[in-house]
C-alpha cells in the first residue's frame, strides 16, 4: 500500500518537474523577445498571444501566460507616444 502511494506520489510530483527542455524553451523566449525589440525600438506594447508585455524604463513587463496557449511571433500592438 504505501509503496503505491508512494509511486503515485512520484508520478504526480514528475508531471509538474521543470525539467531542462523547459529552462531551453525560456532561453529561446527571451532571445525572441530581445530580438523583437531591438527590431522594434519604437514599441511600448506587445503581444505573442499568451502574454500581454509592457516596456517600463526601457524593460519589458509581462503578464502571465495563459494555460493552454500557443505563442506566436511577437506583434507591437502600440507605438511609443501613441
Amino acid at each position: 500500500m504505501r509503496s503505491s502511494i508512494a509511486a503515485s506520489f512520484l508520478a504526480l510530483a514528475s508531471a509538474f518537474a521543470v525539467g531542462p527542455a523547459a529552462a531551453e524553451d525560456a532561453v529561446q523566449i527571451q532571445r525572441n523577445m530581445e530580438a523583437f525589440l531591438k527590431a522594434e525600438p519604437a514599441c511600448a506594447e506587445f503581444t505573442d498571444e499568451c502574454s500581454i508585455c509592457k516596456v517600463t524604463d526601457g524593460q519589458p513587463v509581462c503578464s502571465t501566460p495563459s494555460i493552454a496557449c500557443i505563442r506566436k511571433d511577437y506583434v507591437c500592438t502600440r507605438k511609443s507616444g501613441e
